[in-house]
């Protein structure tokens, strides 16, 4: 038996969409929507702790669109769930007030640790057979997930404070980038690495996660437009990760935007989180990335079976 689900992931950079059927007899997903709109809900969050008013505006206003998504396609269950900027502003009551406004739930605000459970369970479903254990790599605009687990099963994870948004806010004020800057970020960046406590030099995979990442395979892939299916599942030699990762970093962000797979929304914060990606992978052993397109948007709805 299906059962039509509506998962909403409301993370500092963007907020996405997924309508899904679901069969969790048969364990499969028919999805019929996913949507993504930017709308920067984190914008000043790192600097402030608040909640920017034309941040909330531009996410209550898709909200209101998907509400009629969600309405249209007559999903029965919906679960929202709002991450690391919400965590930690002080108007986040202001923000789960207008979100069951326009549709009729409350947000989760769910911990750092719950965010890595959901995200493992989302791209660890439906890989193909890698050596075990397994490394999953949530790379938000906020914060950087890890989760080490082995045969779909999470056995460690950690949120960590570092995020595309977060770090370039922080530390990537020019444009592109001065050397003094870059330096300055990867000083942060690896102290929030050394601080870790999960063994990420344990993995015999790694798996990444999310847009920075998606996108960065895109750079890699040489890719025409941003394409879903050559993404998904894409095995990327993790030299060449982190040479794109240079490049981007390196950018300006006029030339970003005009690199056909580039989001227009994600040019002038995606160095934060290239940055943050090489960083990571040089403490990792495998020398392949292997890239999902399912992540804790998926492990939302899976939530729901």
């Amino acid at each position: 038996m299906t059962r039509r689900v509506a998962a909403i992931d409301c993370g500092t950079n963007s907020i996405r969409l997924l309508v899904t059927d679901l069969d969790a007899e048969a364990g499969t997903a028919d999805d019929l929507v996913r949507r993504m709109e930017i709308v920067r809900l984190g914008y000043g969050v790192d600097r402030t702790g608040h909640l920017d008013e034309r941040a909330l505006s531009r996410t209550f206003a898709a909200c209101e669109d998907y509400a009629g998504v969600i309405a249209e396609a007559g999903a029965e269950h919906m679960r929202f769930v709002a991450t690391s900027a919400t965590r930690d502003a002080d108007n986040a009551a202001e923000f789960a007030a207008g979100v069951q406004e326009r549709l009729g739930v409350r947000p989760d605000v769910v911990s750092g640790s719950e965010e890595a459970a959901l995200s493992y369970a989302g791209a660890a479903r439906d890989l193909p057979d890698v050596d075990q254990p397994v490394l999953v790599v949530d790379l938000g605009g906020g914060s950087t997930e890890l989760i080490l687990g082995r045969d779909g099963r999470a056995e460690a994870e950690q949120s960590l404070d570092i995020g595309s948004v977060r770090m370039t806010e922080r530390h990537l004020r020019s444009d592109p980038p001065t050397a003094a800057e870059i330096a300055a970020c990867v000083t942060d960046v690896d102290a929030a690495l050394d601080r870790a406590q999960v063994d990420v030099g344990a993995a015999r995979t790694v798996v990444g996660v999310a847009g920075t990442i998606t996108t960065v395979a895109a750079y890699v892939l040489g890719l025409e437009q941003y394409d879903s299916f050559r993404i998904h599942h894409a095995h990327l030699a993790v030299a060449d990760v982190i040479a794109a990762c240079e490049a981007i970093i390196a950018a300006s962000v006029e030339e970003r935007r005009s690199w056909p797979f580039m989001h227009p929304g994600r040019a002038d914060v995606i160095g934060g989180g290239a940055l943050i990606v090489a960083r990571l992978l040089a403490r990792t052993t495998p020398e392949v990335l292997v890239i999902s397109e399912h992540d804790i948007l998926d492990g939302i709805a899976w939530s729901l079976a």
